[in-house]
């Protein structure tokens, strides 16, 4: 008589393991419909485990895993930004864009709900999250500047882009993705170099920076 193949032994998920699965669940589900449309009920059965188990993992139930979700998409977006210094800052901006735009595609219903903040899961507390990767991004593209100490002009500019990037992802989810990606990225591209050449007209040290751009063009 052959034997039976071993039954794979059960292995408990420790709780990290586990409050990941839970996490990836959600996401999951914010990544596709709004957030109050996505109960417990729904993040448990994603998940494959009971209700109990998400109260046990998120006591503050769906306000404690919605902001523990969102703090989980907000580090990966920071992680977007995070381009090695290396060759010219524009085809480095393009690359760091590319998986910001990435990100929208895969979560598109999710990153509307997240950034639009008209949830009604909204607080203060998630908008500092969403606000944080606003700030996060923009200290990334002012360190690949390589301005010692960037003025309020050439501050200001790179958070005004920062923001039309965000608000052209949200149009972009709103007209069907288009234009393609690869267009969306290239254009934003010009558009930051183009905002730069306007601040160069009123501040000499943006001036200076669009100088070097143009020599590494």
């Amino acid at each position: 008589m052959t034997p039976s193949a071993p039954t794979p032994a059960y292995r408990r998920l420790s709780v990290e393991e586990r409050r990941s699965q839970l996490l990836e669940a959600a996401l999951s589900l914010f990544a596709h419909r709004a957030p109050e449309d996505v109960s417990l009920d729904d993040v448990a059965e994603a998940a494959g485990v009971s209700r109990p188990l998400v109260y046990r993992y998120f006591p503050g139930g769906k306000q404690q895993l919605y902001e523990a979700a969102l703090r989980s998409a907000a580090d990966e977006l920071r992680e977007c930004f995070d381009e090695p210094r290396e060759g010219p800052l524009l085809p480095r901006l393009a690359r760091a864009l590319d998986r910001y735009l990435t990100f929208v595609d895969q979560h598109d219903a999710g990153f509307s709900a997240l950034l639009q903040g008209g949830s009604v899961v909204s607080t203060s507390r998630t908008t500092a999250i969403v606000d944080g990767v606003r700030r996060a991004a923009a200290e990334h593209i002012l360190s690949h500047l390589d301005v010692a100490d960037p003025g309020p002009r050439l501050r200001m500019t790179v958070r005004m882009w920062i923001t039309a990037v965000e608000a052209a992802s949200l149009i972009w989810l709103d007209e069907d993705k288009q234009p393609p990606v690869d267009e969306l990225r290239d254009w934003l591209v010009e558009q930051f170099a183009a905002v730069l050449t306007v601040t160069a007209s009123r501040d000499e040290q943006t001036a200076a920076l669009v100088r070097t751009l143009a020599e590494d063009v």
